[in-house]
């Protein structure tokens, strides 16, 4: 294919200057570098399987019970409307802006900017919150190997857990800084470790389910896959809340597509492969541990309060025995530190184009020559979660978990955005056929609408100070002033950008038809 390249002129500042042809600009990145396998590979990679289910499986057991594997099948639905308005999208805009690029195509630039920023935000969230756990689980695991109970307790001396945070978001940064090739490396050994150390446990739970040994264990119903089956809508949403944060970062296969072989189907099926991964192990692990341990509150229990927040250290020695048990700690911080490595990719890509498209400051497009990565956007987004996650660490542990607890807002917020952009963008093509409608139109539109009554739940939530941590600002849920904060922060951001790159904002350098870069075969 002939690649549409446009070489800066002297004098521009490192966005790639605009061509006579339609405005299409050269980001610089390394093309060809992934293949469907590695793509696929980093959108799991992203996900953190094994993070997800050792920090959700208890929760969701506590609100719906047996269910859990159900709503688990509920959360994948919205997951996978969405994902089918990601390919189409792609198909005829690869373009590592993603969500950014095809909303401001479709809805125009304030909406566009606004639906980056979301994406930007909600990923900074989930790689502080992915540095604190890999760092919890490095001590744990630490002294697990080495039976002392004194290294365990160094993850809780908070200088400590501050420096380990910062040393696994600077050797991520540095990794992700390298490139597609020494991320994808790195990340076949990780996910492979998971997904492998997730059957093991899986197999061990069903044949220990109903022994003598585990009381609590529940025999396997047909039932457990029946969303219809949850006491109230009300417990049914907190549950999908839950399971849909189990999902987020599958989309990091299409924030790499200017790197991919095959830019315009390869990250779609690659996105498609990781789901179909992601709902099978989840469904595998909920069913096989409810029928070892049950969803009760007492004893190993997966809705135990005690041990909810982190099932597998519970689960570990009495499901696999001290020796392999010891593999599931080393599964779930290999897991954390994966997601973290490649959690890079999609926001540094994001802030590149947003760059790239005059939408950021200049200097955020600038890509290493010799490694074709966003250099300075990946090194930003480093630094910025090291003092993200060290500033809320001294302020307070509960503003903290509250931030996270806001991130479901984000996630539904440019999901659902980049969803009803893809009917919108194919508006006057979704009734030409069948598949037209179907993958244009009423899949894409079904998510978004999902996702938005999500997000309207949560925001309810939110409201309510018992929401997070319990904590409030002048009677009001803290988790919904961090949540709305974040979101008006951007607005205000935004307005800043409109001063400083009002061509942006007048939609002169990203429009409806803006051809797609289109890289070398």
């Amino acid at each position: 294919m002939t690649q549409l390249d446009v070489r800066p002129q002297a004098g521009d500042t490192g966005r790639g200057a605009t061509p006579a042809d339609g405005g299409v600009r050269s980001k610089g990145l390394g093309g060809n570098s992934v293949g469907l396998m590695g793509s696929a590979v980093i959108g799991i990679s992203t996900v953190a399987p094994v993070y997800c289910l050792t920090s959700t499986l208890g929760s969701t057991a506590g609100e719906v019970g047996v269910q859990m594997p159900a709503v688990f099948l509920a959360g994948f639905l919205p997951m996978l409307l969405v994902a089918f308005a990601y390919r189409e999208l792609n198909k005829v805009m690869p373009d590592a802006g993603t969500s950014f690029t095809w909303t401001v195509k479709a809805f125009g630039p304030k909406i566009g900017w606004m639906c980056g920023w979301g994406l930007v935000i909600a990923t900074i969230i989930v790689l502080s919150n992915l540095a604190g756990v890999a760092t919890s689980f490095f001590w744990l695991l630490a002294g697990e190997i080495t039976g002392s109970d004194q290294i365990a307790a160094l993850d809780g001396n908070k200088a400590v857990h501050i420096v380990t945070c910062l040393a696994f978001i600077a050797v991520a940064t540095a990794i992700s800084y390298r490139g597609i090739t020494a991320t994808k490396g790195v990340q076949y050994a990780l996910v492979g470790l998971q997904l492998t150390v997730l059957a093991i446990f899986v197999v061990m739970a069903i044949q220990k389910a109903g022994s003598i040994d585990f009381p609590t264990g529940a025999d396997f119903s047909l039932s457990w896959l029946n969303p219809f089956a949850v006491d109230s809508f009300a417990t049914f949403t907190a549950g999908l809340s839950l399971s849909i944060f189990m999902y987020w970062g599958w989309d990091a296969c299409l924030t790499i597509n200017e790197e991919t072989v095959g830019s315009e189907k390869t990250p779609g099926r690659a996105a498609l492969i990781a789901m179909v991964v992601l709902v099978g192990s989840y469904l595998a692990t909920g069913v096989a541990a409810q029928m070892a341990v049950g969803s009760g509150t007492t004893g190993l229990g997966l809705a135990n309060p005690d041990t909810s927040d982190n099932v597998f250290a519970a689960l570990a020695g009495p499901i696999m025995g001290p020796g392999l048990g010891i593999l599931l700690f080393v599964a779930v911080l290999a897991s954390a530190a994966a997601s973290l490595q490649t959690t890079f990719l999609p926001v540094a890509r994001t802030v590149l184009a947003m760059s790239t498209y005059e939408a950021l400051p200049a200097s955020f497009a600038r890509v290493n020559p010799r490694f074709k990565t966003p250099g300075k956007a990946t090194v930003i987004a480093g630094v910025s979660t090291g003092v993200f996650y060290t500033v809320m660490s001294l302020v307070s542990e509960h503003v903290l978990v509250d931030t996270i607890y806001a991130l479901g807002l984000m996630i539904c917020f440019y999901y659902a955005l980049t969803a009803f952009a893809c009917a919108w963008y194919f508006r006057n093509e979704i009734f030409r056929s069948a598949r037209d409608f179907a993958f244009k139109g009423l899949f894409p539109v079904l998510g978004g609408i999902l996702l938005t009554a999500v997000f309207g739940k949560t925001l309810y939530d939110m409201w309510n100070p018992a929401y997070g941590s319990g904590s409030a600002v002048f009677g009001v849920g803290s988790v919904f002033v961090i949540g709305v904060g974040l979101l008006l922060l951007g607005v205000v951001l935004m307005m800043a950008m409109q001063r400083r790159s009002p061509s942006f904002f007048r939609g002169e350098v990203l429009t409806k038809d803006t051809p797609a870069l289109v890289v070398e075969d």
